[in-house]
């Protein structure tokens, strides 16, 4: 499966005692072959000679072991290092050679280019960001949906994309079990420190844990990524779509397309419906670390010589009394207090809050009343133009061309706000402008009492024409 595709001593040069050279070489080499600049590559072999002499003139080789019985000399010089590693690259099927016209070029096949990726990106343990993975997940969704027919390749991108971080999640798990298991077996409490802030701190806490702790964290998305895959699930049109643009993009039949497409549905699904149980393993292993190192560091500085033998002598002392006598303390430099206060509780787990059924609150029906009398209270204070223009032609319907203000009747709190505005139609804004031209007021020197009600400056108003 795998050598089908390699050459079969392409790991030779990393098993055997040269391999940190081999290793130095390699990861030299793949800044020439992957450079984003690189347009033909096809690398001269001079270029590529002169880079491994580079890498072993700066890492200062000067020890090497013999790889063969035909190697009867060690190398003497860099030359000699860069013709040996140069030779043994090429016969176990890392670099290939190719000859055109009177030049010699090399180059890497593409299943060891991925190789070489995949062991470079080890070796420099690129961070993952799991804002950008789910958010890639979630913009394919959304580019697949938008446009089934022409875009629809993205599910299978998104598809990719989510396993890549399932597998992500899970190589941290097994990275946290590793460190703990590593400092269970360590008694030194100056290794195990140190190994928490290399390796769990500096790798696992800062590029992986602390994104998941932060208020920006990138499962936020997760609830909408379900949502949308839900609704695809039961849109036949959609999934028609996709089936046709997978039917296209792979050349398989419409059952095998079909097939995929659900495939991928249920794939996403399912890991980001996982993702809480697996962060919960997570802050299990997590928790157990921070507690391991928490109790190194605490009796780091009381472990001081003697102390052994002191306790020893302490507890025989206390022997030799009926158990109703305890010697008196008479300096803190001998020994200490021992009472429950000094044992030292663990930090606490953070409990998940326990889901409850949310039930609709029951409002007083009372209340409910007096909420709708007020509603309908401020609704026939409310100033509107209609009620107005309705007003006056409910006082114009005789055909009457004036009327004064002694004429008008007031016979309802919205016949009041009525009146009260019809002297003042102008102010109203253009809302009141249309009725406003159609009627002209004209006040005189007298005050006339309305209805009873009102007392105001005399007016008559006049309906126009137009």
């Amino acid at each position: 499966m795998l050598f089908s595709k390699l050459p079969e001593d392409i790991f030779s040069p990393l098993s055997g005692q040269n391999r940190q050279v081999y290793q130095a070489v390699l990861l030299e080499l793949s800044d020439l072959f992957f450079d984003e600049d690189l347009i033909d590559p096809f690398i001269p072999k001079d270029m590529v000679r002169s880079t491994i002499e580079s890498a072993v003139v700066r890492l200062g080789v000067r020890r090497w072991v013999a790889e063969s019985d035909e190697e009867t000399e060690l190398p003497s010089s860099s030359a000699d290092y860069t013709n040996r590693i140069y030779r043994r690259l090429v016969q176990t099927g890392w670099l290939e050679e190719e000859q055109k016209i009177y030049r010699t070029y090399v180059l890497l096949q593409p299943s060891v280019s991925y190789l070489m990726r995949s062991l470079v990106s080890i070796a420099r343990f690129e961070k993952r960001s799991y804002g950008g993975a789910v958010l890639n997940v979630l913009s394919s969704l959304e580019a697949a949906i938008n446009d089934p027919l022409g875009r629809g390749i993205t599910l299978a991108e998104a598809s990719e994309t989510a396993a890549e971080f399932s597998a992500h999640l899970t190589d941290m798990l097994l990275g946290l079990r590793e460190l703990k298991i590593s400092l269970a077996e360590s008694h030194n409490p100056q290794e195990i420190v140190r190994g928490f802030f290399d390796r769990f701190v500096e790798q696992i806490l800062v590029s992986d844990y602390k994104t998941l702790k932060t208020k920006n964290n990138p499962f936020r998305f997760r609830r909408q990524i379900l949502s949308i895959l839900r609704d695809l699930q039961f849109d036949t049109l959609k999934l028609e779509h996709l089936t046709q643009h997978y039917q296209m993009q792979y050349e398989v039949e419409q059952e095998t397309a079909e097939a995929v497409v659900h495939q991928h549905i249920t794939r996403i699904i399912r890991i980001f419906e996982s993702v809480d149980l697996r962060l919960q393993a997570i802050d299990d292993f997590r928790y157990q670390l921070e507690k391991r190192v928490a109790d190194t560091v605490r009796y780091m500085d009381k472990t001081t010589p003697g102390m052994a033998s002191r306790l020893s002598r302490l507890i025989t002392q206390l022997g030799q009394k009926d158990g109703r006598e305890i010697p008196p303390v008479r300096t803190l430099d001998q020994y200490g207090f021992i009472s429950p206060i000094s044992i030292r509780s663990p930090i606490k787990r953070r409990v998940a809050t326990e889901p409850r059924v949310i039930t609709q609150q029951q409002i007083d029906p009372k209340v409910l009343r007096q909420r709708e009398l007020f509603k309908e209270w401020k609704a026939r204070r409310e100033v509107k133009v209609d009620r107005i223009e309705a007003y006056l032609e409910r006082h114009f319907e005789a055909g009457q061309q004036q009327i004064a203000a002694t004429d008008f009747a007031i016979d309802s709190i919205e016949d009041y706000i009525c009146f009260s505005y019809v002297r003042h139609l102008n102010s109203l804004g253009k809302k009141a402008r249309k009725t406003a031209t159609r009627y002209q007021i004209e006040f005189d020197d007298s005050y006339v009492c309305v209805a009873d009600m009102v007392e105001c400056r005399g007016f008559t108003i006049h309906r126009s024409n137009a």
